[in-house]
């Protein structure tokens, strides 16, 4: 029989061993929250304990949670400004950090990263021609506070300021630089007036580089720019062959100078000493001539007329008082074979004008010895 049905004289069976009926839940539930509240909160009526206890493991719980959501970390190529109720509280580094919810506000920069946008537009040179321009800028964020406080949109204001700057420089520039070799420099002049600008500002941002893609005339008159530029380049083309022609050229012809030079000065040294030589020889001679002037006459006379005829194929002699002339065969004598035949060994080398020269003046003076006996015979 079931421990709750009827019988044994209207009394229920409790199989937890009592005569008992079921407990009351009201009853279990008012222990529960004595005990609970005792753990808590202490002394006190099990109500005021419970609600105390209750309360204290919400507003932990609570605690717990917004500490929690309080955590977070900077990247490594980033900066944070932390803003506590709107007001610049400090900078932060990378790394793990903290902030109380509801009081700091953290804003994260990258710093590290290299941004750039691109910019188009049209605008006036200094000699009133209407250019296009292409250009792309770069830069990167140097001062994070800066560039989170002092400006609302430092992008934007970077835009306008490198038009403005851009525009200014431009302004100032001929079309034929902007369009050829002055681009360099105007990039290098834009990023100096832009940087300027943006430190005025106080943006927080430093440009890196300013490069013109591209610059252009008008599509309307761009067949007559292109025919300017054409001829721009032929002459410095030209310039360049020229240039290089002339490096080529005057070298040489320097050279040719000094090689002129050199062999004027050796020629003038030759003939000063040739000078000089013949000017002693003639004082050494003078001397001699001092001491016996017919023998120096007649050698004189004798090597005047070696010289001369060593120079002719053929000579005649017309020996006074007689009526034969006398032909010497210097043409075979003087053959370049025979004359520059080297001599026998042991032998003294020959001079057969020497020798000619020799026979003619014994003949001359046989002759003249023969006609001064005749005189005196006469007599």
């Amino acid at each position: 029989m079931a421990w709750n049905e009827p019988g044994g004289n209207g009394k229920q069976r409790d199989p937890w061993g009592g005569d008992q009926g079921p407990p009351d839940l009201d009853e279990a539930f008012r222990k529960f929250r004595e005990k609970l509240g005792g753990a808590l909160g202490g002394g006190g009526t099990g109500d005021a304990r419970f609600n105390s206890g209750v309360i204290g493991l919400v507003l932990l719980l609570i605690f717990g949670v917004w500490f929690y959501l309080g955590i977070y970390v900077i990247d490594e190529q980033e900066r944070a400004v932390v803003l506590r109720f709107g007001r610049y509280h400090q900078t932060l580094d990378p790394g793990l950090n903290w902030k109380p919810r509801l009081m700091d506000q953290v804003v994260p920069v990258n710093v590290t990263k290299e941004r750039q946008y691109a910019s188009e537009g049209r605008m006036l040179t200094q000699d009133e021609n209407i250019v296009e321009l292409q250009i792309v800028v770069q830069y990167n964020i140097s001062d994070v506070k800066s560039f989170v406080l002092n400006v609302r949109d430092p992008e934007f204001s970077l835009r306008q300021a490198t038009e403005s700057a851009l525009r200014h420089v431009v302004g100032s520039t001929r079309l034929d630089q902007v369009l050829s070799e002055g681009r360099g420099q105007i990039s290098d002049e834009v990023k100096v007036k832009l940087q300027s600008y943006l430190d005025n500002y106080g943006t927080g941002i430093q440009v890196v580089k300013i490069t013109i893609q591209e610059a252009r005339p008008p599509a309307q008159v761009k067949a007559a720019f292109d025919d300017v530029i054409k001829a721009k380049e032929d002459e410095e083309r030209l310039k360049n062959e020229a240039s290089a022609y002339a490096n080529g050229i005057v070298p040489e012809a320097r050279g040719r100078a000094q090689r002129m030079l050199e062999e004027a000065a050796a020629y003038r040294g030759k003939v000063v000493a040739e000078a000089q030589g013949e000017a002693q020889r003639f004082e050494k001679l003078l001397a001699e001539y001092r001491k016996a002037p017919e023998v120096t006459r007649e050698r004189l006379y004798l090597d005047a007329v070696q010289r001369v005829m060593s120079a002719s194929s053929k000579v005649l002699v017309d020996v006074p008082g007689g009526n034969n002339v006398l032909y010497l065969p210097l043409d075979r004598m003087a053959r370049p074979g025979e004359a520059a035949a080297a001599p026998r060994q042991g032998a003294a080398p020959v001079d057969p004008v020497g020798e000619v020269a020799d026979e003619v003046v014994d003949r001359l003076r046989r002759e003249s010895a023969t006609g001064t006996g005749r005189a005196r015979e006469r007599r």
